[in-house]
C-alpha cells in the first residue's frame, strides 16, 4: 500500500481544504524550506490538521480553523534571506492573506487567523478563539520541525551507548 498520510484519510478535513492543498499556487510551497527540516507545504498541512482536530474536539469552527491554519504561511520567499527579516513576523501574515485571497474567498475568521498567527511576536491578539489554536499549534510545529533531526540523532546515540555498554560490561 502507498504511504497515505493520516490527514488524507480524514474525509471531513479534506472536504474543507483538499482543493486548496491541490491548488498549484499552494503546491509551490513544497519547494520552500520552512523550519530547517520541513517544507512550507508540510508545515502548513501539519498546522492545519492539528489545529482542525483541536477545534473539532472543542466544538469550535473546525472548517475556518483548518483553512486559516493551512493558509497562514502562504508566502514564497525564504524569510531568513530578506531585507525585512526583523519585520517578517509582521509582514508575512499580510502577504499570506493577499496570496490566500488569490486561491479562495476568506471569511473574517480565516483572515484574522492568518493575520494574527504570529501573536506573541506581534502585538494584536487573535479576535477569535480559533486563532489562538493556530497560533499555539504553529509554535508547536515550528519547534518540532526544527528539532526532529536532533531527536533522531540523540536516539541513535542512546541506542549506540546501550549496545556499547552491554558489549563492554562483562
Amino acid at each position: 500500500m502507498m504511504n497515505v498520510k493520516k490527514y488524507e484519510q480524514d474525509k471531513e478535513f479534506m472536504s474543507h481544504v483538499g482543493q486548496l492543498i491541490d491548488h498549484p499556487r499552494f503546491q509551490k510551497l513544497d519547494g520552500i524550506v520552512q523550519h530547517h527540516h520541513s517544507t512550507r507545504l508540510e508545515h502548513s498541512i501539519n498546522v492545519s490538521y492539528t489545529s482542525y482536530k483541536i477545534a473539532k474536539k472543542f466544538g469550535w469552527d473546525a472548517k475556518s480553523t483548518a483553512r486559516g491554519g493551512l493558509l497562514h504561511d502562504m508566502f514564497y520567499y525564504d524569510w531568513r534571506e530578506t531585507k525585512f527579516n526583523k519585520g517578517h513576523a509582521w509582514v508575512h501574515p499580510r502577504i499570506a492573506v493577499k496570496n490566500a485571497r488569490k486561491l479562495t474567498k476568506l471569511n473574517p475568521k480565516e483572515e484574522d487567523i492568518i493575520l494574527k498567527h504570529m501573536w506573541g511576536a506581534t502585538i494584536a491578539p487573535p479576535r477569535y478563539k480559533e486563532g489562538y489554536i493556530v497560533t499555539m499549534v504553529d509554535k508547536y510545529w515550528a519547534i518540532k520541525e526544527a528539532i526532529t533531526p536532533l531527536r533522531s540523532k540523540w536516539q541513535k546515540r542512546r541506542v549506540f551507548k546501550r549496545k556499547y555498554l552491554k558489549s563492554h560490561h562483562h
